[in-house]
């Protein structure tokens, strides 16, 4: 018992003490890759806040570990970010979005604790939590577009249709998750200004179908397709939420398709 207290104290330990230490001088980074380094920013966030919403109903270490995992690929995109010598953004905009992400991962560290000390989560403090994650993810996202349009590289319609996708998947999969294990899901539901998980979802059929509006062929069609398919099974949940919809079977889909995204983006930026 001793040393699984010691493991999870140790994990838990690697959170707080995150932090954007300085890094090495990069070699000039091209816009392209600093909207790619944006764009993994928002995602690790959410799919932290998505393990956090499981590790608030079980407490258990391989849960703590993906919160950790999400944040410190957060935390490697960030460092990527402030150490960029692309000049997409000046330096007040990047350490408004650092101070954001500080607070953050301080809220991150306060409600895994509640949870590791009272064995249930501060609803308070989640919302609160929620509700940070929203306020970041809304600058990370102004910025991207402050980014692309000084940047010396513009992605393509598509390659924005499937970053654009998968902030809103990796978004309504962490509300789903919160629903999903908060003991009063009727009153808390995520941040309180977001929009309806049904009108997100829509959202998402409007980016899917502006990524699959053009050439796909091999490995890209394929992929497309993927992601598609897997949106079909678990599209209804999100249109209309019901306590008995089998919870980690949405979150497993939804990673899938965030993966899948992943792999859609990198094949047309290889073949643009």
């Amino acid at each position: 018992m001793k040393d699984a207290r010691s493991r999870f104290r140790s994990l838990a330990t690697t959170l707080i003490l995150l932090s954007l230490t300085a890094v090495g001088a990069k070699a000039q980074e091209s816009g392209a890759e600093f909207l790619s380094d944006l764009h993994d920013f928002r995602i690790n966030n959410y799919l932290a806040l998505d393990a956090f919403y499981s590790f608030s109903a079980t407490g258990d270490t391989e849960t703590l570990n993906r919160i950790v995992v999400g944040v410190n690929n957060a935390n490697d995109a960030m460092n990527s970010v402030v150490s960029s010598t692309s000049g997409a953004l000046s330096a007040q905009q990047i350490e408004e979005l650092n101070q954001e992400f500080d607070q953050f991962k301080n809220l991150m560290r306060g409600n895994i604790n509640e949870v590791r000390d009272r064995g249930y989560p501060d609803l308070r403090l989640m919302a609160d939590l929620a509700n940070q994650a929203l306020n970041m993810n809304n600058l990370a996202t102004e910025l991207y577009a402050v980014a692309q349009e000084s940047g010396d590289v513009k992605p393509d319609a598509r390659v924005e249709s499937a970053r654009s996708a998968a902030v809103v998947m990796a978004q309504m999969m962490a509300r789903y998750a919160a629903r999903t294990h908060s003991s009063v899901a009727q009153t808390f539901q995520g941040a309180s200004s977001e929009i309806p998980l049904d009108e997100q979802a829509k959202t998402f059929d409007q980016l899917l179908a502006s990524m699959r509006n053009g050439q796909s062929n091999g490995d890209l069609k394929s992929s497309l397709d993927d992601v598609a398919s897997k949106w079909q099974f678990i599209r209804s949940s999100y249109i209309n939420y019901n306590e008995n919809n089998v919870g980690f079977v949405i979150d497993r889909y939804s990673k899938g398709i965030i993966e899948g995204l992943t792999n859609v983006i990198d094949l047309m930026r290889a073949n643009a």
